[in-house]
């Protein structure tokens, strides 16, 4: 099925309750108006012998799926499909095995494997491509195209169906990708195989250094797909190896064409790598698209390219230094990164809220806890922003990677930290009501929904909270495995992947009940 029978309305059924792309929405507010979820579940026993579990001793399970042994690519369902990223520690197929990036998709009704796609590891090795960690991008759905970042530092752009509808092309070289820098020969491609429609390698065109991984999540605005270029550091931790190149860049989405970078130089101030991917929100009728930095800064693009000495540049609209002025010096001298009280660059996405803006600073989980800011900005300036755009800044948060979730209804915000505390203000004022100790370290973010917050840890402890002023736990239960994700919720159903399965999660009774009532 072609783009162009979605774009007519001819198939690709896109529902409102379907939750597309990482954030749900282009605001990437971690939030849902889905009603009549559980708030508790029993996860289950596995079978003996086995790392299946049985559904028979679960409580409000749809479907479990087994990934592999590191899962970090969030999930996105859209259209029937649920797409997640992770690694090949449980491969599905004899032909592609060993140590690769691994996209799955799954039939959002039953939980079949349907298609995957496999990503080879770098030949350079560690340095920009970890060994084990798996596809990291939470995949973009738009009509029947499916947008990701891929462990190899490339954009790359699939077709919804894989290949058991045909190769829809242009691109046909689907068995020599599979095998890139592998030295095996080409691989057979079936059914079951993902279906690629073309492939941009940022390495290649824009000679960037990936530091150990490649993770950011595509936003489409228009015809442009954004995304961050994952540029950083070697393994010296302290030479940047491409200084010049972009950040920051715009795709057209039918062609993977170059269509813009931005403009404002953050290369050379890079602390470690950078991993953050983008929102947009619309400021007097103007679309903006927000982008956290490896430098700390938060910046505001326009989201179309303008012309420039033969190059396309994304226009720095304002710019916001996320970073208290006393995490960046003490008595005159900078404080050397990443001291524990000094600054870091920004990994959690930019939620676009109300013509504000809202990000947390915080750093590579290796390097531990730390002191963090919370900022809320107004995003009607322009220029340098950071002495005038700042409606309030929490500092009594850590360092975090977590992007926050603001329920509407109420105007509350919720977000966690790396050292384990989820968080609880107001969204306008930045009032602090309540924060609670999932004891151990959060990786991912809260989910709200339903008047209620959904989290997991490192722990594998996943915890339902109540989306109120008083703080009150509604239930917990554990996984089993770690929790380096974020819970999604698509037609009523929440979606949790540990390290080694996913969840589907959903109120039994309410389905029970639906399917007791009379015909009408």
């Amino acid at each position: 099925m072609g783009v162009g029978l979605c774009v007519l309305g001819l198939g690709c059924a896109v529902r409102a309750g379907d939750w597309p792309q990482w954030g749900g929405t282009d605001q990437r507010n971690m939030y849902s108006p889905a009603k009549g979820l559980p708030d508790r579940f029993e996860p289950g026993e596995f079978k003996a012998g086995s790392d299946e579990v049985d559904l028979a001793t679960t409580k409000n399970v749809k479907w479990v799926g087994k990934l592999g042994t590191q899962s970090y690519g969030n999930v996105t369902v859209s259209q029937g499909r649920v797409l997640v990223g992770t690694n090949n520690d449980y491969p599905r197929d004899p032909e592609h095995e060993g140590d690769r990036g691994i996209l799955l998709c799954f039939d959002e009704q039953t939980g079949e494997f349907l298609w995957q796609l496999v990503v080879p590891k770098l030949k350079s090795g560690k340095v920009n491509d970890w060994e084990s960690l798996g596809l990291l991008s939470s995949p973009k759905v738009e009509g029947n195209r499916v947008y990701l970042v891929t462990s190899r530092c490339e954009v790359i752009c699939l077709d919804l169906d894989g290949m058991a509808n045909g190769n829809d092309g242009p691109f046909t070289g689907e068995a020599d990708y599979v095998v890139k820098d592998t030295g095996q020969p080409p691989a057979k491609i079936g059914a079951k195989d993902a279906d690629i429609i073309w492939v941009y390698d940022m390495m290649d065109e824009l000679g960037v250094f990936p530091h150990n991984a490649s993770n950011s999540s595509p936003l489409i605005v228009g015809d442009l797909v954004f995304v961050c270029t994952s540029n950083g550091q070697d393994w010296t931790h302290v030479n940047i190896p491409s200084p010049l190149s972009p950040s920051f860049i715009a795709l057209d989405k039918k062609t993977g064409e170059l269509a813009g970078e931005d403009d404002a130089g953050i290369g050379p101030r890079i602390f470690h790598g950078q991993w953050g991917s983008a929102s947009t929100g619309k400021v007097n009728g103007q679309p903006q698209v927000y982008f956290g930095g490896g430098d700390g800064w938060l910046y505001a693009f326009a989201s179309e390219p303008e012309a420039e000495d033969d190059l396309a540049m994304l226009k720095t609209v304002w710019k916001y230094d996320a970073n208290p002025p006393e995490y960046r010096t003490r008595n005159g001298q900078p404080i050397r990164y990443p001291s524990a009280d000094g600054p870091s660059e920004i990994n959690a996405t930019p939620v676009f809220f109300k013509d504000r803006v809202y990000i947390a600073i915080g750093q590579d989980p290796e390097h531990g806890e730390g002191v963090g800011n919370l900022v809320c900005i107004d995003a009607r300036q322009t220029g340098d922003v950071t002495k005038t755009a700042t409606v309030w800044s929490y500092k009594g948060i850590h360092r975090s990677i977590s992007t926050v979730s603001i329920d509407p209804e109420t105007g509350l915000l919720f977000v966690g930290d790396f050292s384990g505390f989820v968080h609880c203000l107001n969204a306008d004022t930045g009032e602090l009501y309540w924060t609670h100790d999932m004891k151990a370290h959060m990786w991912g973010s809260t989910l709200v929904a339903d008047g209620k917050v959904y989290v997991g840890d490192e722990d594998g402890d996943f915890v339902v909270l109540a989306a109120t002023k008083e703080k009150k736990v509604l239930s917990e239960a554990n996984l089993n495995a770690p929790i380096y994700s974020t819970p999604i919720v698509a037609n009523g159903v929440i979606y949790v992947q540990t390290n080694t399965h996913l969840y589907a999660l959903h109120d039994a009774a309410r389905v029970d009940a639906g399917r007791e009532l009379p015909a009408r």
